[in-house]
């Protein structure tokens, strides 16, 4: 019983570890797309927005992913691209 307790702990602590490695990947991302927008000419960046947006309204969700997890997509690309945190 401790080894599986010991085992599942282990797991669990690098399922989290996993976590902050994919976190940090994403707010690297994030920075870097907010710099680039900010360089590009407002035109230009009206232009990815609308091509984000309309390829956004052509999907739908299929069965592994649900609408909650098509609307949190939709809500942080609608933040990242409208309200760049740098």
């Amino acid at each position: 019983m401790r080894n599986l307790i010991s085992e599942l702990l282990t797991r669990l602590a690098e399922k989290e570890e996993e976590s902050k490695e994919f976190v940090a990947q994403m707010e690297a991302l994030e920075i870097v797309v907010t710099a680039m927008l900010h360089r590009m000419e407002h035109s230009d960046q009206q232009a990815i927005r609308s091509t984000i947006e309309d390829a956004l309204s052509s999907v739908r969700p299929s069965d592994p992913v649900t609408s909650h997890d098509a609307n949190l997509l939709k809500q942080n690309l609608t933040r990242l691209l409208n309200n760049p945190c740098i």
